[in-house]
């Protein structure tokens, strides 16, 4: 047996999309050699075709799909989730599930996106992920049965996968058009999530101060329609590729050699969820108003904006896991904070601290994978990166949710979290640089 495990198919084929999403890919010529010769090429090729005339407004246009999908259908649960936990009698493990079952979605989704983007095309995967997303915030809105908000939550997860991964590959390609401003256009993607966040915070909060208890509902309403109004633009401009697939990587990842580093990603995605599901709720606990509320998860994304800037010269480091142990860290602080105080600038800082970090982890690791491994290994290794942080996102807010629903205080959801995110950070820092594979003795 060989150290380690060998991923299949399935899962090389997982995390294609992804990895030419965050993993600035080299385009190349359908037949022909990569622009950077003498490396293997990377498992997405387009052909040779004129660039697009605007692509900062493309690629603009495309992080609506992360907008919708994560922004708005994953994170403004937690806006919502005190009202709902109030008014339909749920448990905090309850009200936990909910993100649970939308981890679990996104998943699935993102191990099944490349195989959807062959299928049916890129253009298709991108609006119907969105549309899709668009339809179960609208079933939200329409029930309170658990069973079936579960399977909307389900349905959230899926098509914001098939969003994020289609549009976030394909804005890779178009952000390679212009090497000397790639980066940049490439973060222009990432806005979309923090946009999603701002604007649900300006909205969710007052919504539920002026119709008062109960209200929950018309909140879901209210998503429902500013993401479908930004769903509308991704049907207004050609989204079109002719990048296609290729299936020539056949190279094995070993667990072994980065297990501590996995399970560092791990405890990210069962911490920074944690904190994501039910701060607000801790927030309106300590009598914090629709401002206060407002305010504060309108901090965490505006702080996603500075995060390419922020974090530059870190995510340079080559040095095993230090550039994730020190964003993790970072991470970890801002969620620590609320635990030392309740005053509204303690919590605008642990939002400020907590955002401009939580948005980088995947980045760092994205940078751990390209440091440490040949481009034929990119596909695989990230997808057991994002299995392991896909499991830890699954786990956590349930967990947490159990442990609150257990001794009684929301103070304990936020240890749990401050601390799962500290304990990942100093596994991040044992990790030591990957040296390339040994080759077999003939």
């Amino acid at each position: 047996m060989t150290n380690g495990m060998n991923f299949g198919r399935s899962a090389r084929a997982a995390l294609r999309a992804w990895q030419d999403t965050i993993a600035a890919p080299r385009l190349c010529k359908a037949g022909g050699a990569c622009h950077s010769a003498g490396r293997r090429s990377s498992p997405l090729h387009a052909p040779d075709r004129s660039p697009p005339a605007h692509p900062a407004r493309l690629i603009l246009t495309l992080s609506l799909a992360a907008t919708v999908g994560l922004g708005i259908g994953r994170f403004a649960y937690a806006l919502v989730l005190p009202d709902m936990r109030e008014d339909l009698g749920w448990s905090y493990s309850a009200a936990g599930f909910m993100n649970t079952i939308n981890a679990v979605g996104y998943l699935v989704g993102a191990l099944a996106a490349s195989r959807l983007i062959q299928r049916v095309g890129w253009s298709a995967a991108i609006r119907l992920g969105t549309v899709a997303c668009v339809a179960a915030l609208a079933t939200c809105a329409l029930t309170g049965n658990f069973i079936a908000l579960s399977l909307a939550r389900l349905v959230l997860g899926l098509g914001a996968a098939a969003g994020f991964v289609a549009g976030g590959a394909l804005a890779a390609t178009i952000a390679q058009s212009r090497p000397e401003r790639a980066n940049f256009l490439l973060s222009l993607f990432y806005a979309g999530p923090g946009i999603g966040i701002l604007s649900s915070g300006l909205i969710a909060p007052f919504t539920l101060q002026h119709f008062g208890p109960g209200s929950w509902w018309i909140v879901w309403w209210a998503m429902t329609l500013l993401s479908a109004a930004m769903t509308v633009p991704l049907f207004l401009i050609p989204i079109e590729s002719r990048a296609r697939f290729s299936e020539d990587s056949h190279a094995s990842f070993a667990i072994l050699p980065v297990l501590i580093y996995l399970a560092a990603y791990f405890l990210f995605g069962a911490g920074y969820i944690a904190y994501m599901t039910f701060m607000i709720a801790y927030v309106r606990d300590g009598g914090g108003g629709a401002a206060a509320q407002a305010a504060f998860w309108s901090l965490i994304g505006l702080s996603a904006f500075v995060t390419p800037w922020a974090w530059r010269g870190v995510l340079a480091l080559d040095r095993g896991g230090l550039a994730t142990a020190i964003i993790l860290g970072t991470n970890a602080l801002g969620a620590a904070l609320p635990i030392l105080g309740h005053s509204p600038a303690w919590l605008g800082i642990s939002a400020v601290v907590f955002g401009v970090a939580f948005f980088a982890v995947v980045g760092s690791t994205t940078a751990f994978v390209r440091f440490n491994y040949p481009p034929e290994v990119w596909p695989t290794a990230i997808a057991a990166m994002t299995i392991s942080f896909g499991i830890g996102q699954t786990l956590g807010p349930i967990v947490v949710g159990a442990i609150t629903d257990a001794l009684g205080s929301l103070s304990y959801a936020l240890n749990v979290s401050a601390a799962l995110l500290a304990l990942g950070a100093v596994l991040a820092l044992c990790q030591r640089k990957v040296g390339p594979a040994k080759q077999p003795v003939p």
